[in-house]
């Protein structure tokens, strides 16, 4: 069993050449949205050297298939549409993909302030119900704790919440 675990996963690493390499990166690229560290990890498990990986690279950004802004915009839309991060788990998500700051403030600053707070609302509104204990301070740790956990910020938390009135003051 060992032995065919360890085949499977030889087979898995191909070298291709430049040619090879630069078009299954540029449909890697068209497929979605790519950070340069993303596309540039997926070109060396392909097996390809660091002075083509760089070439490849350079060609993506020139042909435009790779561009870093646009990514974090992408990133930054979608992660709080669709999965409603807050700010904070966004910008750590971007950090991770070594995506420089100056960019993740500015993808940041396109998420708009009201939907923001809706967000905020929304989700508490939704965890309510969940929390389990009839102790009014529990509830308020608990509901801070999870919309913390989602990446929204401490201070903005407790604004939206008392707000809209899901806090006691």
């Amino acid at each position: 069993m060992k032995t065919f675990i360890f085949e499977i996963m030889e087979q898995k690493r191909v070298i291709y050449d430049f040619r090879t390499g630069l078009a299954k990166a540029e449909a890697y690229c068209a497929y979605q949205e790519r950070s340069q560290q993303e596309v540039r990890d997926k070109l060396y498990s392909w097996g390809l050297h660091s002075r083509e990986v760089e070439q490849i690279i350079s060609t993506l950004i020139e042909n435009n298939f790779l561009n870093e802004a646009r990514f974090a915009a992408a990133y930054v839309s979608g992660k709080f549409r669709i999965k409603k991060w807050g700010k904070l788990k966004i910008k750590h998500g971007l950090k991770l993909k070594r995506i420089p700051d100056r960019m993740i403030a500015r993808a940041l600053n396109a998420i708009d302030g009201d939907a923001y707070i809706e967000t905020i609302v929304s989700l508490a509104e939704k965890k309510i119900p969940f929390l389990g204990t009839t102790d009014a301070f529990k509830r308020k740790f608990k509901l801070i704790t999870y919309l913390q956990g989602r990446g929204f910020e401490n201070d903005v938390i407790l604004d939206a919440l008392k707000n809209s009135g899901l806090l006691e003051k």
